[in-house]
């Protein structure tokens, strides 16, 4: 069975199939990072701060009543926020779990970011989702003591 966060993949996956080379792309990340919702000036604080991003990163995680984990997030750089928008689509309203199991650097190969991204860019993707799981991974081990 496809779990939801691999249906989103499949879904970003096939709208950066139908745009074809990637300044199309690029256009498009650029475009998804000004549909984020703003983040609020308290949500733009340190502890919020993504560390090993070369752009100004923050992610904001939200548990949420039915055991999901909802993700804010916002950068200084447009092509980030882009990139932002990317992970929250793919992980915000998923299970600690699933979190957990989804092999992102798999996602990041399938959408073409691997080798499309500079790697200071790759550096600063990698860093949101290893925090994205950190705070997923928190999550299951507050479950675990229940």
């Amino acid at each position: 069975m496809t779990s939801p966060i691999d249906t989103a993949l499949n879904d970003l996956a096939d709208e950066f199939e139908l745009l074809g080379d990637w300044e199309e792309r690029y256009r498009y990340v650029i475009e998804l990072g000004k549909e984020l919702q703003p983040l609020t000036d308290a949500e733009r604080s340190e502890d919020n701060k993504v560390r090993g991003c070369a752009s100004q990163v923050w992610l904001v995680t939200q548990p949420q009543a039915d055991g999901t984990l909802a993700f804010k997030g916002d950068s200084d750089a447009h092509i980030v926020s882009g990139l932002v928008a990317i992970m929250l689509r793919l992980y915000s309203g998923r299970t600690p779990a699933d979190i957990a199991a989804f092999d992102a650097k798999g996602a990041m190969d399938k959408l073409g970011l691997s080798e499309a991204l500079s790697s200071q860019r790759s550096n600063g993707l990698k860093s949101m989702v290893a925090r994205i799981q950190h705070d997923a991974q928190s999550a299951l081990g507050k479950l675990a003591l229940g």
